[in-house]
């Protein structure tokens, strides 16, 4: 079975929800998506990567969450986007969100490792455990960002069953090579689809170069969005990738004992 996914490439508005919302809608229409695709937007991809929490959170209105809902429905297709919540102690939660094409939340992740280099420890609170949804047939694990770093969260995924990794990023430009080298490594070592999706353009401080990635279990590159603003598709292959686990099963050599506890 083939099931399609969508790379959306956003040059995000710093810190505007409505006009980030009318570019998504714009790229989905020009993607035409298959019925029940995957389509992947970026880490906090209404707002930028901002620690002004109080300013860019979903509040009681929850207008990204509204939006990501109901785009879903309209195009038929599960949606997984990044935003920002409260978590009780007020912080934000950096959080990807999935709907499908019902409108219906299947999934909610907070960010585990948030990214202290920046100081997004000191706004945003890091989340507890790893997750993953069904779709078309897969199991889907969405991580974020600065997850990417920590291989011991993409093996606790693959032991809950992930045959593919969503990665929503704000990742800049100065650390590209990091992101591409990383978005393979993570699918070589977990025979896994993986989905890197970062943003294109400029945020006030930093320079984003895109380069949104779908990679294959074998960690061949099937598609590269490069640094502009658009889309990138590609069929993934569930036969193909049990295949490929069955055909060279180093995942069964996994070490119980050097495995940190789900």
């Amino acid at each position: 079975m083939l099931a399609q996914v969508i790379a959306l490439q956003l040059d995000i508005v710093w810190e505007n929800k409505a006009a980030n919302h009318d570019k998504v809608r714009a790229l989905l229409e020009r993607a035409r998506p298959e019925p029940s695709a995957l389509v992947v937007l970026p880490e906090m991809f209404a707002t930028g990567f901002s620690m002004k929490v109080t300013r860019i959170d979903e509040g009681e209105e929850r207008p990204s969450e509204r939006f990501l809902a109901a785009l879903a429905q309209e195009f038929g297709v599960y949606v997984t986007g990044g935003l920002v919540n409260r978590a009780p102690d007020r912080r934000g939660l950096n959080q990807s969100l999935t709907f499908d094409p019902e409108g219906r939340e299947v999934a909610r992740y907070d960010k585990m490792h948030p990214f202290s280099f920046a100081k997004e420890d000191q706004h945003y609170a890091a989340g507890s455990t790893p997750l993953t949804f069904p779709w078309q047939g897969f199991s889907v694990c969405p991580v974020i960002c600065y997850d990417l770093r920590f291989p011991e969260l993409f093996r606790a995924g693959t032991r809950l069953g992930a045959e593919i990794f969503t990665v929503i990023a704000n990742w800049p430009a100065r650390r590209e090579q990091h992101w591409l080298t990383l978005l393979q490594a993570r699918a070589i070592e977990n025979q896994a689809y993986v989905v890197g999706v970062n943003r294109a353009g400029n945020d006030p401080w930093l320079h984003y170069s895109g380069r949104s990635l779908i990679v294959d279990p074998k960690g061949e590159i099937i598609a590269d969005a490069g640094a502009a603003e658009g889309a990138i598709s590609a069929l993934l292959d569930r036969a193909a990738l049990s295949a490929w686990r069955a055909e060279f099963p180093a995942l069964h050599d996994m070490r119980a004992d050097l495995l940190p506890p789900l």
